[in-house]
């Protein structure tokens, strides 16, 4: 006799796009997100989407309630990270949540989901699929500093700034004087590169990502 069962149907996946809240021009991602990732696993994911290097507390708050990871001197949570899946939440299509990074800085996401997808065969996830412009850094002095030392002429500043050390080094034929500059150069390259949004590097950070849970599994 055939075997007429159908199969267990597939995990569904989330679309959401992640905005940083009062920033403009807008630093923005959209995100496929599989249902069972973890709320652990989602803050790994954004950690990866805005370039930052979980350096500081976080949490999430959802209907409600908060989540994240406990650290010592930081708060506590009533749940596992590691146990609750986006797909416990029961998120549905339009609703909306915020992820907090830096309680100093005071960094929010505004997440939204924007559809909930059908897994499909083969198709990788996390992955990004848009986005516009880099995250900001790690240790700008949060939101009102990064807003006034991205100002366009500040910026511009910036590049002719760059443009100067490099024409300096260029000229200097005899004793390399990079060192010199190392400082004020790593200083000025987030500046430069506020606009710049690699979406092929950050998917292939995504994929490593992956393939260390799957691994750990």
């Amino acid at each position: 006799m055939p075997n007429t069962m159908e199969p267990a149907p597939l995990p569904s996946v989330y679309q959401l796009r992640v905005v940083v809240r009062g920033v403009s021009p807008l630093i923005w991602r959209r995100l496929l997100i599989p249902a069972d990732t973890t709320i652990a696993g989602l803050h790994a994911v954004l950690q990866i989407a805005f370039g930052w290097g979980d350096e500081h507390l976080h949490r999430f708050l959802i209907y409600g309630v908060e989540y994240g990871i406990a650290y010592d001197g930081g708060p506590s949570f009533g749940d596992d990270p590691r146990l609750v899946r986006l797909g416990d939440l029961g998120l549905r299509r339009t609703e909306r949540f915020t992820y907090h990074y830096d309680f100093t800085a005071g960094w929010c996401l505004d997440l939204r989901v924007e559809r909930v997808l059908g897994a499909e065969p083969g198709r990788r996830v996390p992955v990004c699929t848009g986005g516009r412009r880099a995250g900001p850094p790690e240790d700008c002095g949060g939101l009102q500093a990064f807003l006034e030392s991205t100002q366009s002429h500040h910026v511009l500043a910036a590049a002719i700034r760059a443009a100067e050390i490099l024409g300096m080094l260029l000229d200097d034929e005899d004793v390399p004087r990079f060192g010199e500059h190392r400082d004020e150069l790593a200083g000025l390259l987030p500046l430069l590169g506020v606009d710049r949004f690699d979406r092929r590097t950050l998917n292939r950070a995504l994929a490593a990502l992956a393939a260390t849970e799957t691994g750990a599994a």
